[in-house]
């Protein structure tokens, strides 16, 4: 592709300060990482990164035959290579990345979901959705990828541009009409959503998160960034309950509409019940407002009030027809959110990513609306991070469980009697029953076997994670199998007693 004109767009925008060489070059491949191999004719994209500073391998790009330098700063390059300033390296790769791929967002309904919490669930109900009705639709988020074709691990909740572009672009050659994708407050800092502007901008609720070093300085600029999203879509769809709401849309001119569960949104939720069905936590509910009907979930807690609502809203500007959304929602699961494994009608059994005090208490909370005979939370923590999280997570699941089962997750170069000293640390600071069972497996069988009828047993942690990582290496570790295996070990009395399906 001519240099020319994958610089339109940053030239529209204002982004290049200078271009020292010819546009007439004609370029090979987009680079922003040296890992990747550099080949002749590529552009090359200087970032400037938390540990790496590109520009300190401007000099290594060229060398491996690299016609175009793009950079934020003057640097010194042969006279057959050409150097673009911009003011921004980021945005440029942005829009260079959407340009490089032909602006794939421009030929899909695109759907962005930012806020604190429940994007994951959301994005995943959103998608099953549109399947159902038969719109193909792609997915990216915190878990997984889905471009229409197959289903690739996620490292981010929103991939860099470039790669987020190359999805985009695989799932507009795979078919598909629609993407639901996370949108998290890093991706929109750092431009990695630049270029897109998306058919609907969705907004969930904010609380003081991703605050610290490497990410927001304070909770304004994480709002601001959050707020972001509304200047860059076409429609929004936003929870009227969360006081940040006006935050969200300051100095914004989108089209937009609100749900939530008081009076006054334009889709409300009312005569909400939590309930037990066959051993599932339900909640079911009727809608008032743009759409009238009834819904039930079999994700419990009021969050999922939230976000099948949040769901309900999108689709319906989408016209999905209600009984289409109705039978969806009925079905939906996702993966190790609040994800409910069906084992016996006695007791229900959950799987759950809540691997941080302030993710467990409002799990926790949630599932003790439902009044449960005993609430069991099993969980370990990670090796090598910080340990006031131990303490944290063992005392919130003393005060909110009535038994903690102590255990391993992710040892990572730890040793794990280790880490659960230290939640045990916080656990005796509160007064809930305990026990320790290093291994994870026979945890899970100890939390099976003494199940009493009417006990909610949540397993905290590991979520949609498939490995546990030990002394640098991924073992295979599945809850789900894991489940299974214990329940094909188990004795005939002991399936009777329980109830096991």
């Amino acid at each position: 592709m001519e240099l020319q004109i994958l610089l339109e767009q940053l030239r529209a925008e204002g982004l290049i300060e200078r271009i020292r060489g010819k546009e007439e070059t004609e370029v090979t491949d987009l680079v922003y990482d040296t890992r990747k191999q550099i080949t002749a004719g590529s552009l090359f994209v200087c970032i400037s990164g938390a540990v790496f500073d590109g520009h300190e391998y401007a000099g290594t790009a060229v060398e491996a035959g690299a016609l175009v330098i793009v950079a934020q700063k003057e640097l010194t390059v042969p006279e057959y290579v050409t150097l673009v300033v911009v003011r921004d390296t980021r945005k440029a790769l942005a829009l260079l990345s959407a340009a490089w791929f032909g602006h794939p967002a421009e030929k899909l309904i695109t759907i962005g979901i930012t806020g604190t919490k429940g994007k994951t669930t959301t994005a995943y109900m959103v998608h099953h959705i549109l399947e159902k009705v038969g719109i193909k639709t792609g997915l990216i988020g915190t878990v997984e990828v889905k471009n229409g074709a197959e289903v690739i691990s996620a490292s981010h909740t929103t991939p860099e541009s470039f790669v987020l572009q190359k999805y985009l672009r695989e799932m507009v050659d795979n078919g598909c009409e629609a993407v639901v994708m996370e949108v998290s407050s890093q991706a929109l800092k750092l431009f990695r959503v630049g270029g897109i502007m998306f058919t609907y901008g969705v907004f969930t609720n904010l609380e003081p998160d991703h605050i610290g070093p490497n990410e927001h300085t304070d909770f304004e600029e994480y709002a601001e960034c959050k707020s972001r999203l509304f200047g860059q879509c076409r429609f929004g769809i936003l929870n009227a309950d969360d006081p940040q709401i006006k935050r969200m849309l300051a100095g914004k001119h989108c089209e937009h509409m609100t749900y939530g569960c008081r009076e006054g949104a334009d889709l409300t939720a009312v005569g909400i019940d939590l309930h037990r069905s066959d051993g599932k936590l339900m909640v079911s509910y009727r809608t008032k407002g743009i759409v009238e009907a009834d819904f039930a979930v079999p994700v419990p807690g009021m969050f999922t009030v939230y976000n099948s609502l949040t769901a309900i809203a999108i689709c319906s500007q989408l016209e999905v027809p209600v009984p289409v959304m109705q039978a969806a929602l009925l079905e939906v699961r996702v993966k190790g959110r609040m994800e409910s494994i069906p084992v016996s009608a006695k007791f229900s059994l959950m799987i759950d990513y809540a691997h941080n005090a302030m993710s467990l208490k409002s799990l926790l909370k949630a599932l003790k609306e439902y009044k449960p005979k005993r609430l069991v939370c099993l969980f370990g923590c990670g090796g090598n991070r910080s340990r006031d999280r131990r303490f944290e997570m063992g005392e919130i699941s003393s005060r909110y469980a009535d038994l903690t089962i102590v255990t391993s997750d992710n040892p990572r170069f730890e040793e794990p009697d280790a880490i659960i000293e230290d939640i045990l640390t916080g656990v005796k600071k509160a007064d809930g029953a305990y026990v320790t069972i290093p291994d994870r497996k026979e945890a899970i069988r100890y939390a099976i076997l003494n199940a009493q009828e009417e006990d909610v047993i949540v397993l905290a942690g590991k979520g949609h994670e498939d490995y546990q990582e030990i002394r640098g290496v991924k073992y295979p570790m599945d809850e789900r199998v894991l489940i299974r295996e214990i329940l094909s070990e188990m004795t005939q009395e002991d399936r009777e007693r329980l109830a096991i399906f």
